[in-house]
């Protein structure tokens, strides 16, 4: 099964390096990555640096200052560069006359949205209406849309996943150790499925496979359930009510489907 994990970060001076992150991909036998850039970073410098390094392997999804003179030129310049996709807030918005202009620019040039923040903003029905705004603009929801702290019934992470009425929605889940407490095994009778919430589930019944990701967030992961357990930990819990060929979906064909991964 081809593997592709879609948020990862590397750097020389926040993180760690791309040769650490290479490792531990070999280690696991994941085949491709996203790079994705952290908040608080626009330079992509580096993101370009290790893609044209291993050809085939990352692709870029760079940042930009959504506060700058010249976003759209900025976006054109990044892209003529090889980024293949844009991190953004739900509540991005740009200056001047068109509050959704930086997020028109990226559905121009073909650009993703991965899309990093709150329960509640993605929630929000301002989210809801950009996203309704831009159906060619594929828009992706990190993190399951981090409902670690809404209960059941979940009437908050419903109106996340009710984002999926819109076919132009994609969502990443990360590690079960983002959602479960500890101790491993993540084994506390709270939890509902196989001692996990019930998040990762309700997403793939609302998005589908075709439409869902694996991202380990790595290095964070690190200090929860590590690398090889953010993907182990996964499948395993997916097999639960995953078909093999939805896995492939998740694992990587849906990411293929936004990232080309140039050689």
């Amino acid at each position: 099964m081809l593997v592709v994990d879609t948020h990862v970060h590397a750097s020389p001076y926040w993180f760690e390096p791309i040769e650490v992150l290479l490792f531990q991909m070999n280690a696991q036998r994941v085949d491709k990555a996203t790079l994705v850039q952290f908040f608080g970073q626009t330079d992509n410098r580096y993101i370009f640096e290790c893609a044209r390094r291993f050809p085939g392997r990352f692709s870029p999804v760079v940042a930009v200052d959504t506060e700058g003179a010249d976003v759209p030129r900025a976006l054109k310049q990044l892209a003529s560069e090889g980024a293949e996709g844009v991190r953004l807030r739900p509540t991005t918005r740009s200056p001047g006359e068109d509050p959704l202009a930086i997020w028109r620019v990226c559905a121009e040039l073909g650009l993703a949205v991965s899309c990093g923040g709150s329960e509640e903003e993605f929630a929000s029905d301002d989210f809801r209406k950009l996203v309704e705004a831009l159906p060619d603009l594929p828009v992706i929801v990190e993190h399951l849309g981090h409902p670690q702290h809404d209960k059941p019934p979940y009437p908050v992470y419903q109106k996340v996943l009710a984002l999926a009425r819109y076919p132009n929605t994609y969502i990443k889940l990360g590690g079960l150790g983002e959602i479960c407490e500890r101790p491993f095994p993540f084994a506390d009778p709270f939890y509902s499925v196989h001692g996990v919430p019930p998040f990762i589930k309700m997403a793939y019944e609302a998005f589908g496979a075709s439409r869902m990701m694996w991202g380990s967030n790595y290095p964070p992961c690190s200090r929860l359930e590590g690398y090889a357990n953010t993907l182990r930990l996964v499948e395993e819990y997916l097999t639960g009510f995953c078909s093999q060929d939805d896995k492939q979906w998740i694992f990587g064909k849906t990411a293929l489907l936004l990232y080309k991964f140039r050689q």
